[in-house]
């Protein structure tokens, strides 16, 4: 992963200019955690290959790809700074720090009302599922609720990646998504982000910040993974046999990591390929039954 991450760093702007820190701090290699949720969504909702790029599906994409994480991330990290202080990820040069100034702020500001701009042309689940995306994602890090500290909130609380998915579902198809994947894929939510959390627990401690992983402890942590990773395929597997069986990957690679003993801080990096690449085959399945079926 150090070698991908150089030469990201090789081509990426300079997190020493503004554009490069609000790159940088937009965590380029988690922006497909909700870009890839409307590449999906599209894909299941078009009619036919021309829904597939039209105006408003191609500019979700975009807005989820990169304006929605500069909000979302800008947004944990002007609540997290003095939790950043502890957190390892910030020192070996992964992410960046928060700089507090103006604009930055109001770039973090600017890129949440940027989502405005889609009330009008979305139906009324679409908005509902926007809004919901906008509260949660400013919420998990700001008070009055920030539910990053309330164990299993924090957990539960991340739907929030799945929501660009409805809203796109929504936009295309202008009816809501098969119930057992929205529910199957918050599930999957639930475990993706409580595995993340592994990795800081002792940092977590150490700021005072209570999350599932340190509640749970790391050995019970996994199997909460697990246990939503396998509730994930099941629900999922209502929709259609073959998308349970494909999270089945999940609880999998848990109970791998258990048995070989890898790392669970090199694992954690391992994630944004992993998850990119059962979002291209839930898309290519899509696409498939779109042209053949």
């Amino acid at each position: 992963m150090s070698t991908v991450t150089d030469r990201l760093r090789g081509v990426a702007p300079s997190r020493e200019t503004r554009l490069g820190y609000l790159f940088w701090l937009s965590r380029p290699r988690f922006w497909l955690y909700q870009g890839g949720p409307v590449v999906v969504a599209v894909t299941y909702a078009a009619a036919g290959p021309s829904e597939l790029f039209s105006p408003l599906a191609v500019a979700l994409f975009l807005y989820f790809t990169i304006p929605a994480n500069v909000f979302l991330y800008g947004v944990n990290d002007v609540f997290d700074r003095d939790v950043d202080e502890h957190n390892p990820k910030k020192d070996e040069g992964r992410e960046v720090s928060y700089r507090g100034d103006t604009l930055t702020v109001a770039a973090i500001v600017g890129s949440g009302l940027l989502a405005a701009a889609f009330l009008p042309w979305l139906p009324t689940l679409g908005v509902v599922a926007l809004l919901a995306w906008a509260a949660l994602s400013v919420e998990y890090s700001a008070p009055p609720l920030r539910f990053k500290t309330t164990p299993f909130l924090d957990s539960l609380s991340n739907g929030l990646y799945i929501l660009p998915g409805v809203v796109a579902y929504a936009a295309v198809a202008g009816v809501a998504p098969p119930a057992a994947a929205v529910a199957g894929a918050w599930l999957w939510t639930m475990g993706m982000h409580t595995f993340s959390a592994i990795p800081d627990i002792d940092p977590d401690r150490e700021a005072g910040i209570q999350t599932t992983a340190t509640y749970l402890g790391e050995s019970r942590t996994y199997y909460y993974c697990a246990a939503c990773w396998l509730a994930a395929a099941a629900t999922f597997a209502l929709t259609h046999w073959a998308f349970g069986a494909l999270l089945l990957v999940y609880p999998g690679l848990v109970f791998g990591i258990l048995a070989v003993g890898v790392d669970v801080e090199e694992a954690y990096w391992w994630y944004p390929a992993i998850n990119g690449l059962v979002g291209m085959a839930f898309t290519l399945v899509g696409l498939w039954v779109m042209l053949y079926g």
